[in-house]
């Protein structure tokens, strides 16, 4: 527990430099009226594609040596199986190497050369670039002019791509980029697969729980662009919208989904289960300690339904997370459904397929991990339910 109360202080100092983010507020905004890939040969040993920016772009056919830059194209190129192919990486990857399964499952990543600094809105570094000769840069995050801006100063192709919106998990934005940097290099089977994958777990849960009469339900602690308290929540927070949850936030105006609301509106709304992003955990344990009967006033803190689950939204959204945590979300709302699911073992399973190991008991020693979350002492019973 002390190991995640650091950690979280830790996060504050990080997102003063913007660096956890959100797909959700993405600046990259993809031409819906152009295919993610469309490929032709441009020259002998060239394909030209489209990327998600609408932007045409020569690329080699035979890729063997690229790199990631921005908020989540590392972990697209991970997904993919192409961490061989990675010959540099960003500061912040390195400089916070946590809260992130595919650093987690990839530490020789880390030992890669520096090609910038990393974040959203910051251009990596253009002599760095040039000097690990990359093929191909992938980018996310970025504008058409920054895209064409490192393009021309670097003579390197820049491929954009982007996460979309991630309202639920299978963003056909995101699965766009998927088989576009799937087909750049030579891994459209496993593209194929990432797809069928996540499209797999996320009509499990829709089917699991279809036409079951859902409690009202609230998530708080949100991350975005740094770390926040009970107040921080998503109007449409992915695992709640996959299990049909009564989200008490959904119908709030919001640009990007993330909004702050008001301590008025949770006493008024009064949901029956709370969860916690417990990247807010420890801001909300000492907004206990100053403010006990506001949060003793809640139904849900008063009948101990309060959660902690995983933070999925750090350097842009963690797909496999946010997809364990709906796991167990539905495991603590429907026992009876999720009978015999393991929520610690299917997190495993879900980031075995798609970063390559099972990071669950990191990611729980860095956080916290799945638990219910007494809030006038601090302790959190990690672990359970798992297999009532």
């Amino acid at each position: 527990m002390r190991k995640a109360l650091a950690l979280l202080v830790i996060l504050l100092v990080v997102s003063v430099a913007g660096c956890i983010g959100t797909s959700t507020s993405s600046s990259t905004k993809p031409t819906s009226s152009s295919p993610a890939v469309t490929s032709s040969t441009a020259s002998p040993g060239y394909i030209t594609v489209t990327d998600m920016l609408g932007r045409t772009v020569k690329v080699p056919t035979n890729v063997s040596r690229v790199v990631a830059v921005g908020p989540g194209a590392l972990r697209i190129l991970v997904y993919l199986n192409a961490t061989d192919k990675v010959v540099g990486i960003e500061e912040f990857e390195k400089r916070f190497p946590y809260g992130r399964p595919y650093i987690l499952a990839h530490p020789e990543l880390l030992k890669l050369p520096l090609i910038g600094p990393g974040g959203p809105g910051k251009l990596p570094d253009m002599e760095a670039l040039i000097k690990v000769h990359p093929q191909v840069i992938f980018m996310v995050f970025v504008s058409r002019q920054t895209a064409d801006e490192v393009q021309e100063k670097t003579g390197i192709p820049v491929v954009v791509l982007s996460y979309g919106t991630l309202e639920n998990f299978t963003d056909p934005v995101f699965f766009k980029s998927l088989l576009l940097a799937g087909k750049i290099l030579g891994k459209e089977k496993r593209a194929e697969e990432a797809i069928k994958f996540i499209e797999e777990q996320q009509s499990y849960l829709e089917n699991l729980t279809k036409g079951l009469k859902s409690p009202r339900v609230y998530v708080g602690g949100i991350g975005f662009k740094g770390a926040h308290g009970i107040t921080s929540t998503f109007t449409d927070y992915a695992p709640f919208t996959v299990l049909h949850l009564d989200n008490v936030a959904s119908n709030l105006s919001s640009k990007n989904g993330w909004v702050q609301v008001d301590k008025e509106f949770l006493l008024k709304e009064n949901p029956d289960y709370i969860f916690i992003d417990e990247g807010g955990l420890k801001i909300i344990l000492d907004d206990y300690k100053s403010n006990p009967d506001f949060y003793n006033s809640l139904k849900a803190v008063k009948e101990g339904h309060v959660y902690g689950v995983l933070p999925y939204n750090f350097y842009n959204t963690n797909i496999g997370i946010a997809i364990a945590d709906a796991y167990y979300i539905g495991k603590v709302i429907y026992p009876e459904r999720f009978k015999g699911i393991d929520s610690v073992e299917k997190a495993n399973e879900i980031f075995t397929f798609l970063v390559g190991k099972p990071v669950y008991s990191e990611l729980a020693k860095e956080f916290g991990g799945f638990g219910k979350i007494d809030l006038a002492s601090g302790n959190v019973t990690y672990g359970l339910p798992t297999n009532p």
